[in-house]
């Protein structure tokens, strides 16, 4: 490999502009080979913002010929399979956003392919490589050891219909950043019991969970696309430690029973950048990529990882009260 990583990218949408590609900008370790995308218009106003040179309306081509050391596929879920494993089938490595597949099943297959080609892989669950989730989270192990009780929430106001016209369920789609974050906290889960409910519609809208997880603790998910507006925050308790963080704003940590909490600012803990690509982790997990790539090793949430999150969507839907 040379000295810079070269990159091929596929989809030039919302979330590629927004904070993937700004952020493979500012890398000087990185070259961009080639941009594809099916929509002429945002093909070229992508490739002229991040002056990418080499554009394709084909992705197998812009493989073919630009040779890249990485692949980013930025697609819809129930769009990205094909592609994701004709890169993983030739020996490429891999960037997926999340959802990794409309199924557990699906991003098995694509973990199966990473492994035999010998890939490294990573899945765009971004709660992880935010800078105050990870403060909180060694905060709380350092003091008190392993979680005990742990809080996963997300709420929005949905008002449409189901997520790209019922492709795929929202507690696959959105609400498995809760459900990924919440592993992320407590580790691997044992056993689970979930509450799913539609709410009156004809698809579902309410994902709740209790879990143990397999280190003794315990944990707590809660989900609900029906309700005043979008609320993301989580819980991380340890003995004698309890961090209330929500990630867009600010962190409360309390110690040993004190009357005060230690505050922590989202922007303090990213060294001081109010980007959202940054204090939201959207950097560090393109920044976790490239360095996996670099060296071989696999990142914190590669495809075998995310099969763990995507098979614990399956088992809160089959585990119900």
């Amino acid at each position: 490999m040379s000295d810079k990583v070269k990159l091929a990218l596929v989809g030039a949408g919302g979330m590629a502009n927004s904070v993937h590609y700004p952020s493979l900008a500012v890398f000087d370790d990185v070259e961009i080979v080639g941009l594809c995308d099916l929509v002429p218009d945002k093909l070229q106003a992508t490739a002229e913002k991040f002056k990418i040179e080499k554009t394709y309306s084909d992705y197998k081509t812009m493989i073919e010929e630009t040779a890249p050391d990485g692949v980013y596929v930025l697609m819809p879920p129930h769009h990205l399979f094909d592609i994701a494993h004709h890169v993983l089938s030739n020996g490429i490595n891999l960037f997926l956003e999340k959802p990794p597949g409309v199924t557990a099943d699906q991003t098995r297959h694509l973990a199966h392919t990473a492994e035999t080609n010998g890939c490294v892989s990573l899945v765009g669950f971004n709660r992880r490589y935010i800078p105050l989730m990870q403060q909180c989270k060694n905060m709380v192990l350092d003091h008190g050891g392993p979680v005990i009780q742990a809080m996963s929430s997300f709420y929005k106001w949905h008002a449409a219909g189901p997520y790209y016209n019922g492709a795929i369920d929202i507690l696959s789609c959105d609400a498995v950043h809760a459900v990924d974050t919440l592993r992320y906290i407590g580790g691997d889960v044992a056993k689970v019991v979930g509450d799913v409910s539609n709410q009156g519609l004809h698809f579902g809208t309410r994902f709740n969970a209790l879990v143990e997880f397999e280190g003794g603790g315990s944990g707590i998910l809660m989900t609900n696309w029906r309700v005043g507006g979008r609320i993301h925050q989580f819980e991380m308790h340890g003995e004698g430690i309890s961090a209330y963080v929500n990630p867009n704003t600010r962190a409360e940590v309390y110690v040993d029973g004190a009357d005060k909490p230690k505050r922590i600012t989202a922007q303090k803990a990213a060294g001081g950048s109010d980007e959202n690509r940054v204090y939201y982790g959207f950097e560090g997990e393109n920044r976790a990529f490239v360095d996996a790539i670099k060296t071989g090793q696999q990142p914190e949430t590669c495809l075998p990882d995310a099969v763990k999150t995507m098979e614990l969507v399956d088992r809160i839907y089959h585990n119900t009260l």
